[in-house]
């Protein structure tokens, strides 16, 4: 199983570090984002980590390298040097599939920071297949910048009615789900709503530590939660 780490985005909200540095490098109690998805998913057992890159993309392969520094094999999924390059996330996943292979995919974005266990996405793997659930989405309690939230939640599926929580940029995805589609920039939401209403996407609920460092605002957020950690 391997899993694809999204780190292509500019993050212009995160001006001026992100000026310095891709935004996925930015340090949270001392250790860069991308590196605490690195070892989360190394503890769950996945070593094989697809790594998407556009903006800051010579300074991420040059910072993160092949992986050896943390067990894993980094695999790169070049959409360019440039913002304008990225392929957003569907597209970011489209063009990385010949690296991912044909097995369910942990797909994860590379500014978040959460304590959510990975293993139990490996674990839910086996559920998924091109005639039954084509996902499984992580959602949160939604937090103060996003007080509307995403998707609800009824018998373990998500859906678009009842109480709202916020997709936490974590999923459990099948190749199947993409095959076909063009090598293009392209959103991933709204367009898996029709896999979401037709039941194929399937979710939980996760109360545990998560910051979504989109600002400075939520990257203090993320430190007060955080920085007593040794990774």
């Amino acid at each position: 199983m391997r899993a694809l780490l999204f780190a292509a985005g500019e993050g212009r909200r995160m001006r001026p570090l992100t000026q310095i540095l891709p935004k996925p490098l930015i340090q949270v109690g001392g250790i860069p984002m991308a590196v605490r998805q690195i070892l989360a998913l190394r503890k769950a057992g996945i070593t094989e980590i697809v790594v998407n890159a556009a903006h800051g993309a010579r300074i991420l392969m040059a910072e993160l390298g092949d992986g050896s520094a943390w067990g894993v094999k980094l695999l790169w999924s070049s959409e360019g040097f440039s913002t304008e390059d990225a392929l957003e996330t569907r597209g970011g996943i489209v063009r990385a599939l010949p690296l991912l292979g044909r097995a369910p995919f942990i797909a994860v974005a590379g500014d978040i920071v959460t304590d959510f266990d990975y293993s139990t996405l490996v674990r839910r793997a086996e559920t998924l297949s091109p005639a039954g659930s084509l996902a499984h989405l992580v959602l949160v309690p939604n937090p103060g910048f996003h007080a509307k939230g995403d998707f609800g939640l009824a018998d373990g599926k998500v859906c678009r009615t009842g109480e709202k929580f916020t997709f936490s940029s974590l999923a459990l995805c099948h190749p199947a789900m993409f095959a076909g589609l063009p090598d293009e920039r392209a959103k991933l939401f709204p367009w898996m709503n029709r896999r979401i209403d037709r039941g194929q996407v399937s979710g939980e609920l996760y109360r545990g530590p998560w910051a979504n460092v989109g600002t400075p605002e939520e990257l203090r957020r993320a430190e007060a939660l955080f920085s007593g950690e040794a990774a």
